[in-house]
């Protein structure tokens, strides 16, 4: 099966999210900045929550470089990742309303939770339609970051009902960790060229 088609729907919805997200924010009325300042739990979220679809599709494109193939299995859970993605802005738009309150932030981690899963399972998928020995799973080793991150969004989800400020810490740490591309995969896309 030809992944042009997989890599092209997945970055049409993810422009998409991108695009909810950003029209969710809601312009002052007054012309001052001022006007601006009860909007910063807001805008906090929609950064955080832009990054991390940045992450994503950033390193949903070099999983998709490294990999061979695609099946019907592997769209399923490309489309698994998307719906979790899809989340992003209702999570986001929640949580900044509500200026990071208990309930709302940990429903923002129960959706990092289920994208890094829904990721981590398409990542899987990818790998055993190439082999043991395939690109991919040479490129992640041990892949540190794909086990600590659903740890740390538990711990935030967790944290959220006592203090809301650690999950927020824990989530954009999270995202520090993965702001840079994944080199990994493209240095071993450069090695076997």
């Amino acid at each position: 099966m030809n992944k042009s088609r997989l890599e092209a729907f997945s970055d049409g919805v993810i422009a998409i999210i991108i695009t909810i997200m950003v029209l969710e924010l809601k312009v002052p009325h007054e012309a001052t900045f001022a006007a601006l300042a009860p909007l910063w739990p807001v805008l906090l979220s929609y950064v955080l929550s832009f990054v991390y679809v940045g992450i994503y599709w950033s390193n949903h494109h070099h999983m998709l470089a490294a990999a061979r193939h695609v099946s019907g299995g592997a769209l399923w859970a490309n489309l698994h990742l998307l719906f979790w993605l899809s989340l992003f802005p209702f999570a986001t738009a929640w949580m900044g309303e509500n200026h990071f309150a208990a309930a709302p932030t940990a429903a923002y981690g129960v959706v990092l939770l289920m994208a890094a899963i829904a990721y981590w399972l398409l990542q899987q998928k990818l790998i055993a339609l190439d082999g043991p020995d395939s690109t991919l799973r040479r490129a992640i080793g041990g892949d540190w970051k794909g086990k600590l991150s659903p740890l740390a969004y538990i711990a935030g989800i967790a944290a959220s009902f006592w203090q809301p400020w650690i999950a927020e810490a824990l989530y954009v740490a999270v995202a520090l960790v993965w702001l840079v591309p994944d080199r990994r995969i493209e240095g071993t896309l450069h090695r076997d060229v």
